[in-house]
């Protein structure tokens, strides 16, 4: 082999090693990175804005998987980021030690309520909600109390709060509003439900789009992508007096990661317009910093619940208790 050559090869794998070292792996859920979610086009703006790096997202059923995926992977995780972990499974998330602080100026949030966490990030946020077919059901329900005492054809389609974060939504937000009534609640609500499915994009896409059921439980926002994109007010979100379940989602840096700045740099830009913009009709949640007038005008004709929330420990506390509630009572 002549020196020229041997050169030539030399280059090419230590380019190669260099562009392996700009990699970014982002464990995420697979709504997030779908052709009509906000994962491509946040791909292709991030790589624009880091010049030279990669960002590679890996889909994952949800925020119940990616915390088992963590849980699981330990030390050894492929992760350098987790992109989907809601407020409420941030606790036991923490619990793991694998995750560092973000660094990150958290200044330009806009939530409903105040957020001091130094290691997770939130990138937007919704209200849980029942979202109805308005071909199939005139008025819906305003209250607990009303769906309970609904007529027998006011069918639900929900969620399994052991694998979707929708259904552990449901979960705590039947536990909230009713305390120690919640396994009574469950058993009466069990009367009407449908089904209950694994995810929330089989609920709502398989079965409640396809009208199986006049009611889906999803989120308030919901509504917004039907309104701006497929130009029809047909469903809609109930808004219930005693509030809403309120979700935060998030993000966090794994710790031994080998692109600690690539991954700051990535967390720090979730807070700007060029993130935040894919946010609303991608992931059909509200942004987490005020967009301003890049927001799209359906979100302002979208129901405004009073939010209801424990804390991440409370959470992480109860969390099992509260499912086996659930559990028993559905199979009564």
């Amino acid at each position: 082999m002549t020196r020229p050559a041997a050169l030539i090869l030399t280059l090419v794998a230590a380019g190669t090693a260099s562009a392996a070292e700009r990699t970014l792996t982002v464990y995420t859920y697979d709504s997030f990175v779908s052709e009509w979610g906000p994962g491509p086009g946040i791909e292709a703006a991030f790589e624009a804005r880091c010049g030279d790096c990669d960002l590679r997202f890996v889909a994952l059923d949800g925020g119940v998987d990616i915390l088992q995926r963590l849980r699981l992977e330990g030390e050894g995780t492929a992760a350098d980021l987790v992109l989907g972990l809601d407020m409420n499974l941030m606790a036991e998330a923490r619990e793991l030690e694998l995750l560092a602080p973000h660094r990150v100026d958290t200044a330009p949030l806009a939530l409903p309520i105040d957020w001091a966490d130094d290691t997770f990030l939130p990138y937007d946020w919704g209200h849980f909600a029942f979202v109805y077919d308005t071909e199939q059901l005139d008025q819906p329900p305003g209250s607990f109390r009303e769906l309970l005492e609904a007529p027998d054809d006011v069918q639900l389609i929900l969620q399994d709060p052991r694998t979707s974060v929708t259904g552990q939504g449901l979960l705590l937000w039947i536990k909230h509003v009713y305390g120690e009534e919640a396994p009574a609640v469950w058993a009466k609500l069990n009367e009407r439900v449908l089904t209950v499915t694994n995810s929330w994009s089989q609920a709502y896409f398989s079965l409640f789009m396809n009208g199986e059921a006049p009611m889906v439980l999803s989120y308030a926002t919901s509504p917004a992508y039907h309104m701006a994109v497929e130009e029809t007010d047909r469903y809609q979100a109930a808004e219930f007096e005693e509030g809403h379940y309120l979700q935060v989602e998030t993000a966090a840096m794994v710790a031994n990661t080998e692109q600690p700045a690539l991954a700051r740099d990535f967390l720090a830009f979730m807070l700007t317009p060029d993130f935040q913009r894919h946010i609303p009709l991608g992931n059909v949640m509200n942004p987490a910093i005020d967009l301003g007038d890049d927001l799209p005008e359906v979100f302002d004709r979208l129901i405004q619940p009073r939010s209801l929330t424990f804390t991440p420990e409370e959470v992480r506390e109860n969390r099992r208790a509260w499912i086996r509630e659930w559990l028993n009572a559905s199979v009564r």
